[in-house]
């Protein structure tokens, strides 16, 4: 059996906000498998934020560039926050997002890609880590296309003009292959307050039908187990009526806009009134959200014994030899 930790016990209040005997007791019961806790806490209803991220470990920047009717974002890591307020490395993603918005948004080809002034993309990250001193890394890069439209945009808290932390792209399609580029004006600015949106509340997928059906059924086993000794009759009704539930929390169509001029309309809601400003059919086609190192697990730093191994000593020695 699984040693349960303090360390793991904070990880798991961290995820769930439950309190920590009842995250003692989800470890011990799970074999100290944190997500298995979190579904163990969320089947007892005692955890409190079942569907929150994990944390944000990386640092660098998100970038986001938009042309046209294409839109690309870039993640590119560094080791601490200062190295983002640097402007040598600002200069490199957003450079890095305009060669892949030129180019190509599969991550080892815009590796190899050019580099505007000489060389290619994976060179000059390491240029770049000569010059700046800390490791830097490309991590992923993705894009969307519209034929006919908007590629909405957002950047929330931008250090610099399409640089930030959390970075998002949505694109809205108009049907008509005679309208112009770009759509209407006011089609670019809801563009934005959606992509404003996604970017506060990162919706899993743009409806139900995208869902990955891994998540679905993990849902649907925790409502189960939740309903257990209830009429099967029973416990179908509520497991339907869960999973809409779930659906209007984490389809990007189905949310409630989080923007105060959408008036507590759905994301679908508003962009089926948009077809009145475009003159035409209005549809999104998709969206990208990147946080900064989301999925990333940051190791817990203990600068003495970082120190002392540089120094080649124990901590213990180290402190020995002070005294």
């Amino acid at each position: 059996m699984a040693t349960v930790t303090a360390a793991l016990v904070k990880e798991l209040r961290e995820k769930t906000g439950a309190g920590m005997m009842d995250c003692k007791n989800a470890l011990n019961e799970t074999g100290g498998d944190i997500e298995a806790a979190v579904d163990w806490l969320r089947k007892k209803g005692l955890s409190k934020a079942a569907k929150k991220s994990g944390r944000v470990a990386a640092e660098g920047l998100v970038g986001v560039a938009v042309g046209g009717n294409h839109g690309v974002l870039v993640e590119v890591n560094s080791e601490t926050d200062f190295v983002a307020r640097n402007e040598e490395f600002q200069a490199l993603v957003r450079t890095i997002a305009l060669v892949a918005l030129e180019r190509t948004t599969d991550l080892e080809a815009l590796k190899n890609a050019h580099y505007p002034g000489g060389g290619t993309v994976g060179e000059a990250v390491n240029n770049s880590i000569a010059t700046i001193g800390e490791n830097i890394a490309l991590r992923r890069v993705a894009g969307l296309h519209v034929r006919h439209g908007v590629i909405g945009h957002y950047v929330h808290v931008p250090i610099a003009e399409g640089l930030g932390k959390i970075g998002a792209i949505v694109g809205l399609e108009v049907s008509g292959s005679s309208l112009d580029t770009g759509g209407p004006a006011e089609l670019t600015v809801l563009g934005r307050q959606i992509a404003s949106h996604i970017a506060a509340t990162a919706p899993l997928a743009l409806d139900a039908s995208r869902l990955d059906p891994v998540l679905v059924a993990r849902e649907r086993a925790i409502l189960v187990e939740k309903n257990a000794g209830k009429p099967a009759h029973v416990i179908d009704r509520i497991v339907e009526s869960g999973l809409k539930t779930y659906n209007k929390e984490v389809c990007l169509i189905d949310q409630i806009s989080v923007r105060p001029e959408h008036d507590g309309k759905t994301i679908g809601q508003v962009v089926k009134e948009a077809e009145r400003l475009a003159g035409a059919p209005v549809s999104l086609t998709g969206f990208v959200r990147y946080a900064l190192g989301e999925g990333i697990e940051k190791r817990d730093s203990d600068f003495a014994a970082e120190v002392a191994a540089a120094a080649g000593q124990r901590p213990e020695e180290e402190r020995g030899a002070r005294v």
